[in-house]
């Protein structure tokens, strides 16, 4: 998903972009937050730029610009808007259920959510460290980390009320992207960097990459495999969770920027430049279409049926045909 700093939204969606004891102080959940600070109503909420989704059970949620975030219980055919604590550019979502999740984006922003995404809380707001936080993940109910620009980890215990920050080296590469396989996590981060944890964040290590551009997401899949993908359509495979890759050929220079397994071999990944591929062999090869529309996705997900899949990025929420 570099940081989006005060990028235009169409690059924004490009650049949604070591490990060791917490260090510093942890910040406090914050009280009343002025009206002038909350989310406010849009018509056309679903049709605005949204960065990322999830989801759990019957719920969709997905965010995005000016702090919108959509909520949708009918599989993505309709969508509401949550009034929320924030008018930020939202980057990441994280559902625990249906009820517990967390947001994160700019301004060093965290959201938290108990009743399925109808009321938020914020408990975290940090302007004035410029720093936006990119991604964010989970393990239970109350271990957590939020990741973002310039190397931040910022880790909770306690499902969020506090955060205590930490670093992974003393280089400042912008952190994009968190992909969990049990505990072991994998971090893709700027200028070719990947990380890999394989005690839930603890301590980390940089694994030997394969490029030396930007990674924004990493996508396990169902055999074992791991892709990377990134900048003018680099897609790397991996069989031994990370230790090697394997270039795999897209057909595109459009930056590569999610990517969903629906089983059985099948596998998309979508990009910039209305860019969406599939792969029927479990992500060895691929093949490539460009939508019409040519608007970039940050994030997709399946609908129940795999028949069709959702985009989210310029424009909202469209859906396409899901088969390969």
């Amino acid at each position: 998903m570099s940081a989006r700093l005060a990028l235009s939204p169409v690059l924004s969606l490009a650049l949604a972009l070591g490990g060791g004891a917490l260090d510093g102080a942890p910040v406090r959940a914050e009280e009343p937050i002025p009206e002038g600070e909350w989310s406010i109503p849009a018509p056309l909420a679903a049709a605005s730029l949204l960065v990322d989704a999830v989801r759990r059970g019957d719920l969709v949620v997905a965010v995005g610009e000016r702090g919108h975030v959509l909520l949708s219980r009918d599989d993505g055919a309709s969508w509401s808007q949550a009034r929320v604590p924030s008018r930020a550019l939202l980057t990441a979502v994280w559902m625990h259920d249906e009820r517990l999740g967390w947001v994160v984006g700019h301004d060093e922003t965290i959201l938290r959510t108990r009743d399925g995404g109808t009321t938020w809380e914020r408990v975290r707001h940090e302007p004035d460290n410029e720093r936006p936080l990119l991604d964010v993940w989970f393990a239970d109910e109350n271990r957590g980390l939020a990741v973002g620009a310039y190397g931040v980890i910022l880790a909770t215990a306690d499902g969020g009320d506090s955060w205590a920050e930490s670093r992974i080296e003393e280089d400042d590469f912008h952190l994009n992207h968190v992909a969990a396989v049990g505990s072991d996590l994998y971090l893709a981060a700027e200028a070719g960097n990947l990380y890999h944890s394989g005690d839930g964040g603890e301590s980390w290590r940089r694994l030997e990459s394969p490029y030396i551009g930007s990674f924004f997401g990493m996508q396990p899949l169902e055999d074992g495999a791991l892709l990377a993908f990134g900048l003018r359509g680099n897609l790397f495979r991996s069989e031994d969770r990370g230790g090697t890759w394997t270039a795999v050929e897209t057909g595109t220079v459009a930056t590569l920027t999610d990517a969903v397994d629906l089983g059985g071999g099948r596998i998309a990944v979508v990009g910039l430049a209305g860019a969406v591929l599939r792969s029927s062999d479990g992500g060895r090869t691929f093949r490539g279409e460009e939508l019409p529309d040519n608007k970039g996705a940050s994030a997709v997900l399946a609908r129940r049926d795999g028949r069709e899949l959702m985009l989210f990025g310029e424009g909202g929420v469209r859906r396409i045909g899901g088969e390969p």
